[in-house]
């Protein structure tokens, strides 16, 4: 039990389970419930990879700083079984993915994704192209759910995905921006430093939810979220991803609210 959860911890849980969520939601409206938890299941399969994959890299780095809630410094797990668990996985990933509702253009789709994850935690990471992979993998997930159903994903779907995810990674990055610095991880947000990663972030919010609203309008929404979104740029570094949550939360309203309107559902 206890390797259990030190696997769930090592997977970065929360983030992990918001995307499969926000996967589920968005794939019940495309299809039945059915063939959505198999989907959400096919993202979580690669997200638990994204997780195991980062932690296993920075594992040195977790250790140097004493990151104690990783489950790799306290001993939870071993890399021997982080690694064991992603070999495992990710022929699991695969099959869920390119042999579920997905199907191969989809699955594809999605698979690229979680490849543009790992490959940030490989490469990306330490460069000016750090918000790349964030920017491809969020598009990558929305728009292969409407490719599935041999649909064109729409632009401000695309547009949206790629935005919520590169405010995603400098959201994420701020709580650790000044030990990155002393580790020699320099992406983009590190080199900017935290004053303009906050403005960024919070001006990559205003954006989507300005691009989603005007594709269905919702006038309280549109203030809820232009708050939350303003409140990321003054925050504290502990409340900053609270922000980027509730912002999250109000443009995944609107999304569905999108989809449903602009692209319609399709039920098999």
């Amino acid at each position: 039990m206890k390797v259990i959860f030190g696997l769930l911890k090592a997977s970065h849980f929360g983030p992990t389970m918001a995307v499969t969520v926000i996967s589920l939601l968005l794939a019940t409206n495309l299809w039945w419930e059915g063939p959505a938890i198999v989907i959400a299941f096919g993202v979580f399969l690669g997200q638990l990879l994204v997780g195991w994959s980062n932690d296993l890299h920075d594992y040195s780095d977790d250790l140097k700083h004493n990151r104690t809630s990783k489950p790799l410094v306290s001993g939870e797990i071993t890399e021997r079984k982080l690694l064991t668990s992603i070999k495992v996985i990710t022929p699991l990933a695969v099959v869920f993915n390119l042999f579920g509702p997905l199907g191969i253009k989809g699955g594809l789709l999605y698979l690229f994704g979680v490849g543009m994850g790992v490959a940030y935690n490989f490469y990306f990471k330490s460069t000016l192209l750090s918000p790349l992979p964030y920017a491809l993998a969020f598009a990558a997930l929305a728009a292969s759910l409407v490719v599935a159903t041999n649909r064109t994903p729409p632009i401000w779907l695309i547009a949206s995905g790629a935005l919520l995810g590169v405010a995603a990674h400098f959201a994420n990055v701020l709580k650790d921006l000044d030990q990155d610095l002393t580790s020699g991880i320099a992406g983009l947000p590190q080199r900017l430093g935290k004053r303009r990663a906050r403005v960024i972030c919070a001006a990559l919010l205003i954006l989507t939810t300005l691009i989603l609203n005007a594709t269905v309008s919702n006038y309280l929404l549109l203030i809820i979220g232009l708050i939350a979104a303003v409140i990321t740029s003054v925050a504290p570094d502990k409340v900053i991803f609270k922000s980027l949550v509730i912002t999250v939360i109000i443009d995944l309203i609107l999304l569905l609210s999108a989809i449903d309107s602009k692209i319609g559902s399709l039920v098999v």
